[in-house]
Order: structure tokens, then sequence, then C-alpha cells
């Protein structure tokens, strides 16, 4: 099955889904430093350092997917909050691309600001124009003089080309990523393939880590930490664990844990010590102040983040448990969005970050990807994966592991 890739950044999404069996045809990235780590670990003739409003589709065929994350700064929780606005609001032309390939299949993501009730119109708009790429656009008129033609679809005459399209809120850590990461996925089904999509199930919970550590203790022995070690049991935990044996008895809940910090890091030499690892370099200075506290090593990262200006928060930091901090390494990072340890990132430390932050999960795109190919080779009407994405449950468990 062969793809083309916008917006490509560093490549987290297109390495998920090679390794869910697409071939890439073509990735297109327009940030040069993105672009020399996508030659690196890509057929350096397949990538192509383009704006993707000026890229040559024409040059193209035969494509089955379409995938990408258009920039998310117009719709971020820290940008400026312009959506349509914004010079940076690339779905235009991601949705040219469906219109002008009529690809089989299109995945795209996003941040979690994209359903923010002040842009509902603008996604309703997005949506709407995935699902009839076909319909023409005056470029003259206002975005909101199409969205009311749009609306009004199913009563009028449309032959083009349709997708049935679906999107969901996703948190990255439900599917074995060491970090907590809310993305939206957006994913179309060319209508004419007959073929129903389902999001993928989540493997993994917060239940089942908190049983782990407070339950059995299971996660401490594998870390081969002692018992006078281990966090205290105040009382508002163990009202939690109560809560979690009440609720599934003598049985252990039914996902994997969410995995750590520590779970991807553990085994990793202090960058300080006598490694050989190329890009696991200690950086000096990391300090805590209000706002800026740091991942805590024993529950999944916080997200990790590329600002307009630099690495924001303290997403770049670790907090161990005796309230040391110091700055992630890029080695360390790429293990936090599951990168192969040999995928190469160009640049300096705060270049190569941002990079990793405006990456997609790879282990996550890898598992959409699956599904994508399932649903595309599928015989039946019905491509349901053994996965199904649904939106993270953030809450008093998850803030209990945030410390």
């Amino acid at each position: 099955m062969n793809s083309l890739e916008l917006f490509s950044g560093v490549g987290g999404l297109a390495k998920g889904l090679e390794l869910s069996g697409f071939k890439h045809t073509a990735l297109v990235e327009f940030n040069k430093h993105a672009y020399a780590s996508l030659c690196e670990n890509f057929d350096s003739q397949k990538v192509f350092l383009s704006d993707v409003r000026t890229f040559n589709l024409d040059a193209l065929s035969d494509i089955d997917l379409v995938a990408g994350g258009p920039p998310c700064q117009p719709f971020s929780l820290g940008g400026k909050h312009q959506a349509d606005r914004d010079g940076r609001d690339m779905f235009p032309w991601a949705i040219h691309a469906i219109e002008q390939l009529r690809p089989k299949v299109f995945v795209f993501e996003n941040v979690k600001g994209l359903l923010r009730q002040t842009f509902s119109d603008y996604f309703e708009y997005i949506i709407l124009r995935l699902t009839y790429p076909a319909f023409s656009v005056d470029a003259q008129l206002d975005w909101r003089c199409h969205l009311n033609e749009l609306r009004s679809m199913s009563q009028l005459s449309y032959t083009g080309t349709k997708y049935n399209v679906q999107f969901k809120l996703i948190n990255a850590a439900d599917y074995g990523v060491p970090q907590l990461r809310e993305r939206v996925v957006i994913v179309g089904i060319r209508s004419d393939i007959k073929k129903v999509w389902s999001f993928p199930q989540e493997t993994h919970s917060v239940d089942r880590l908190f049983w782990d550590m407070h339950v059995t203790g299971e996660y401490w022995d594998r870390h081969g930490i002692s018992k006078s070690e281990r966090p205290l049991m105040d009382k508002p935990l163990k009202d939690k664990v109560s809560r979690l044996t009440e609720k599934y008895g003598m049985f252990q809940p039914p996902a994997r844990p969410w995995q750590t910090l520590r779970d991807a890091i553990g085994l990793i030499p202090d960058p300080r010590s006598d490694h050989n690892i190329q890009d696991h370099v200690f950086r000096d200075g990391a300090r805590i102040y209000p706002g800026h506290t740091g991942s805590m090593l024993d529950a999944p990262a916080k997200t990790i983040k590329a600002g307009d200006h630099g690495v924001p928060g303290g997403e770049n930091m670790i907090r161990f448990p005796d309230g040391r901090v110091r700055y992630l390494t890029v080695f360390e990072a790429k293990r936090l969005q599951t990168f192969p340890d040999n995928y190469m990132i160009k640049g300096s430390w705060g270049e190569a970050m941002r990079q990793i932050g405006n990456a997609v999960p790879v282990l996550l795109a890898e598992t959409i990807g699956h599904g994508l190919m399932r649903c595309i080779e599928s015989k039946s009407s019905a491509c349901l994966s053994s996965r199904r994405l649904s939106p993270s449950r953030i809450g008093e468990d998850v803030a209990g592991l945030r410390g």
C-alpha cells in the first residue's frame, strides 16, 4: 500500500505507518532540520524539502493513504488561537491533496485544542470538507458561506468523491506510550470501499498501573525497588486503592499498565557516565519553579511539546523521587515518543527536542496503521480492529499520578 506523508516533521507518524506495512512514495517537510532528520531515517530520494502548497501532486499516482500532522500552532492551547486566520493553517492544503489524489484512506493528527468550542464551526468545516473534498470552493468567499452549503450537502446533487470521516480524542498512554499525550486523530475511508472503520481499543490503563503499584507491588518488584524506597501509603492513596479493589475484586484490571518514565528510561545509563550512546548527552541547568516541575519518574511523562520559542514548561525534565531534577536527553525523549533507539535526529538539543515534541508517537502511529491496513485489505463490510481509541480518562487517578 503506497502512502504520501504531508507535514512529515521528524517522521513519527511516517515511521509507525511504515512499521504497519505502508510504503512511502513521498514525505514532504518544510523545516530544514526535520528534513535532514527524515533523510537520515528514510530513503532520501523520497524525502522532499518543500512547502505543501507548492508540492507537485501531479507527479504522484496510485496513492492508497494520505497522512500527516498539519501544523498545530493555530489550534494549540499555548499558541495564538487564530485557527483559520493563522497563516500556518494547512488544513485547506491537506484537503486539496485528498481531492486530487483520491486515496483509499487518510489519517491526520492534531492537538486537543482543535476541539475547543471557539473552533467548533471551523472544525465542522474541516470535517465536512474532508467528507466532500470535490465540493467546489470559491476562494473569494469566506469559509463560513461554504459551511452553510456543506451542511445542506445531503439535499444537493453531489457526485464527487466522498469519505466516511471519523475523529477521536485519544491519549497515547492508553496504547503503551509512556507519556500523557492527548491528540485528535481524524480518519477517512473512501465511501466506495464500503468498509466501516473502528478506532483501536485501548490496551493500557491507569487502573492497572495503580494495581501493580499499590495492590500487588509488581511494578516496584519489576524495577528492583525495595519496600523502604516505595511511596508511603497516605490516607488519600489508601482510599484510592480501596476503591480500586472494590471495583475489580480479586481480579486485576484487564488491560496492561500505563507505561511510566521509569519503564521507558530506567535501564539507560546516567548521561554523565561513560557510555557510547551518541545522543544521550547531559545538559546542565535544570531547576524547579512554579509551573515548571518536571515529569515524575513513576508516572507517564507529561506531554513533550514544542513551543514557538523552544520547549515550554517542565516537560523536558525528569523529577526523581528524592526531588532532584535534570533535563531529558534526546535519547530519552525519543524513548518517550517510542522512536527506535537508532533513529537519528539532526540539530542541537533544543532543535531536536522541538522535532520530538511535534512528532506523533511511533507506537500509536503503528497501532492506527495496522487498523488502516486491515481496513483496506478486509473483504468484509466492516474492518473492526481489535482496538478502539477513545478519550482518555484524565481525572482523579491521573491527578494522583502527577503529584
